[in-house]
């Protein structure tokens, strides 16, 4: 392993995190996304394959055995393994699971090299053998577990809440609160912070470890109480706030390495996720710094849970949509989550592609948090490979609803609610689509169940709103036989 020098690792770190930042560039818009993507890729590969030659180095020359080779050659079998697996398994409804578990397996690797590294700082040379962690380092410890653990254990929470699977009730989406809960969480923050300096300030050459120990058990505590009282309506927000904690955690344990890939890597996921929340909280009215210390999102959940009052509602067919659409002269699309679930996409297009050839503009319309996770309604829409210059965000389309003949919103709830123009509504100031300005409107739903916020929809119930009840994919094909 002597061909690989520390000046190489550290030419080859560079190389990957330009890479890196290559990737969220390409990732900033949908007709480069394939290379952002090709970047990262091809980043992640550098960064791996050095970091496993320089582990295979440095222990060729402290001369530990041969079993560290199998531990290496292991993780990367079963890591890739269930990583590739997950990817080519998972479906495009459940992506925001995924990338929830993601998330939280980065928190619990922080945490675990944390341990590893206050065990034995001298592996990862670091300091001497008997010599004690300088101050900085046990900060940096202390920091990236405490981030590390609070990433992993509300991760988890916030998996559970979006896959809907488990009855386990910190799992299911309604928020779960109970009296005096903010001020227990900053009585936990505020011991979480005593221990980490009575770690960082401790002397010798052996560690602290209970205090150690009962900060990293208090901070996963305090990362499921952070979670679960966030409601069904906010996780967007979530799993972009815990993108931003896994990469300010990665980054908290690469100052305490020394390691300038897991520095630049995790600034980077840290940063853009912070950026991204702050978007994702401007697009649904809540406060940032409310998602930050959690607890948000309770409100309108408590509120939307109230018996709705039974209005009646215009329904009709989907022959009935499709000579609605035929004889129009523009129409603008809202995708949300039902057609994600139906998988519908394709139908969609298909549909588009009918009414365009008859003289029909069509435009897809996209609020920034429709659907389970930011971007979801962007990604579900490439995956069907929508023509980019057909897709428009909420602030340039908003506009246009006025002047719209047609607009057909497809499982889409909240992001539509003219109840967002209502002050006294929980969500007041949510910024939202505003098909309701529409000549005419068709709404395809499997029923009149409220959205992730449990607040009846206005925009069902105005005269000029016809109702399409049924599966979206269903309901789409039958449209585009009705076309012609």
């Amino acid at each position: 392993m002597n061909f690989i020098s520390l000046n190489l690792v550290t030419l080859l770190y560079l190389v990957a995190s330009v890479c890196f930042i290559q990737a969220l560039k390409g990732l900033s818009s949908p007709s480069t996304a394939r290379a952002g993507n090709a970047f990262g890729m091809t980043g992640m590969a550098i960064a791996t394959v050095t970091t496993v030659a320089l582990i295979l180095k440095l222990k060729a020359e402290m001369a530990t055995g041969t079993m560290g080779y199998g531990l290496v050659i292991l993780g990367l079998v079963v890591g890739g393994g269930i990583g590739a697996f997950a990817a080519k398994k998972v479906e495009m409804t459940k992506m925001p699971e995924l990338v929830a578990a993601m998330h939280s397996l980065i928190g619990l690797a922080a945490v675990c090299i944390a341990v590893a590294v206050v065990s034995e700082p001298w592996v990862f040379q670091i300091t001497e053998r008997g010599v004690a962690l300088p101050f900085g380092n046990r900060l940096e410890l202390f920091i990236g577990t405490f981030v590390g653990a609070v990433t992993f254990s509300g991760s988890v929470i916030a998996f559970g809440k979006l896959s809907g699977k488990y009855k386990f009730r910190l799992f299911q989406g309604a928020p779960v609160s109970f009296p005096g809960q903010h001020m227990f969480n900053l009585a936990i923050a505020i011991a979480i912070v005593v221990l980490g300096l009575v770690f960082c300030f401790s002397e010798g050459a052996e560690p602290a470890w209970t205090p150690f120990v009962i900060m990293a058990i208090l901070s996963f505590i305090l990362g499921v109480l952070i979670i679960i009282p966030i409601g069904g309506a906010d996780m967007p927000v979530v799993v972009s706030m815990l993108n931003s904690y896994s990469g300010w955690a990665a980054a908290g344990i690469g100052f305490s390495l020394n390691n300038s890939m897991l520095i630049i890597a995790g600034s980077l996921v840290g940063s853009s996720g912070a950026i991204l929340s702050y978007i994702m909280c401007k697009a649904m009215n809540r406060s940032f710094f409310n998602v930050i210390l959690g607890g948000f999102g309770g409100e309108a959940a408590v509120t939307g849970g109230a018996a709705q009052e039974q209005r009646p509602v215009k329904s009709g067919s989907a022959d009935d949509a499709a000579f609605i659409m035929s004889n129009a002269e523009s129409v603008i699309i809202v995708p949300g989550y039902g057609l994600a679930v139906a998988r519908a996409q394709h139908a969609l297009k298909e549909l588009v592609e009918k009414l365009t050839h008859q003289g029909v503009s069509v435009k897809y319309a996209i609020h920034p948090v429709a659907g389970r996770m930011p971007g979801h309604m962007n990604v579900l829409l490439a995956e069907a490979e929508v023509p980019y210059d057909q897709v428009f965000e909420m602030e340039d389309i908003n506009g246009e609803f006025g002047q719209t003949d047609v607009v057909l919103v497809l499982g889409a709830n909240d992001v539509v609610n003219p109840a967002a123009k209502d002050p006294k509504s929980p969500i007041a100031g949510m910024p939202i689509l505003e098909a309701y300005k529409a000549k005419s409107i068709i709404v395809n739903k499997r029923s009149m169940a409220s959205g992730y916020a449990g607040l009846d929809n206005d925009l069902f119930y105005q005269p000029n709103t016809m109702m399409v009840f049924g599966d979206a994919k269903k309901v789409l094909e039958s449209m585009v036989k009705a076309v012609g």
